[in-house]
């Protein structure tokens, strides 16, 4: 006698989103909203240029010190930052939820 067995549910295969990523989108379109130019952001957070650029890219891990010379340049908090991130994960990030059910997701600042 053989027991039958049910399908296993679909896995998602796409990677989950970096974090750098995320924090870097939500940089890079704060500092669009606000009108601002990477010099002038960078030259007001005292980073360089390019750094900046990098980090809006998703192409550099910025310490918190980095991102909180940028949040106050863009007068954004660092828990707007992180929060607007976390929602870009939860919308967007169907990757991160598991196919067999709804995991809660927090990130602490």
């Amino acid at each position: 006698m053989s027991i039958p067995l049910r399908p296993l549910p679909a896995i998602d295969d796409r990677p989950e989103p970096l974090l750098r990523e995320l924090l870097g989108d939500v940089l890079r379109r704060k500092r669009s909203e606000r009108g601002r130019t990477l010099r002038d952001v960078a030259d007001e957070a005292r980073v360089s240029l390019a750094y900046i650029s990098e980090v809006e890219r998703g192409q550099k891990e910025a310490s918190s010190e980095i991102l909180g010379a940028v949040c106050r340049a863009l007068d954004v908090t660092m828990l707007e930052l992180v929060s607007e991130a976390h929602h870009e994960l939860a919308i967007g990030g169907a990757a991160s939820v598991p196919a067999t059910g709804g995991a809660a997701l927090a990130l602490a600042a």
